[in-house]
C-alpha cells in the first residue's frame, strides 16, 4: 500500500508560481512511476507531467510544456511540480498518482494510488 499526500495549492494570479509537493509513504517501489493530474470543475481528469522513480525522463502535457517542472527527491520519497507562469486555465485540483511499474502514462487509470488533492485556483 502506498500513502501520498499533496500540499501547496493555494490562490495566485495569473502570471505567478506555485509548488506542489506530494509525500510519499507505506510501501515504496524503485521503479513506480509518478504523475500528476488535474481536474477541472465539469472536465474530465487529465495528466499534467510524469516522472519515473528512477533516471531522468518527465513527460509533460502540451498544455503546460515550458512552464511545469516535475522532479523528485528519492530521499525524501517526494515528488513536485513547479508550475510557473500559471494562466487561470490551470485552475483545477491536483492530484497526485503513483503506479507499481516504471513507465509513465498518460491515462488516469493506469494508476494505483491517489492522493487526496490539492485546490489550484489562479485569478485573472
Amino acid at each position: 500500500q502506498v500513502q501520498l499526500v499533496e500540499s501547496g495549492g493555494g490562490l495566485v494570479q495569473a502570471g505567478g508560481s506555485l509548488r506542489l509537493s506530494c509525500a510519499a509513504s507505506g510501501r515504496t517501489f524503485s521503479t513506480t512511476a509518478m504523475a500528476w493530474f488535474r481536474q477541472a470543475p465539469g472536465k474530465e481528469r487529465e495528466f499534467v507531467a510524469g516522472i519515473r522513480w528512477s533516471g531522468p525522463s518527465t513527460y509533460y502535457a502540451d498544455s503546460v510544456k515550458g512552464r511545469f517542472t516535475i522532479s523528485r527527491d528519492n530521499a525524501k520519497k517526494t515528488v513536485y511540480l513547479q508550475m510557473n507562469s500559471l494562466k487561470p486555465e490551470d485552475t483545477a485540483v491536483y492530484y497526485c498518482a503513483a503506479r507499481g511499474a516504471s513507465y509513465v502514462y498518460t491515462t488516469d487509470t493506469s494508476y494505483d494510488y491517489w492522493g487526496q488533492g490539492t485546490q489550484v485556483t489562479v485569478s485573472s
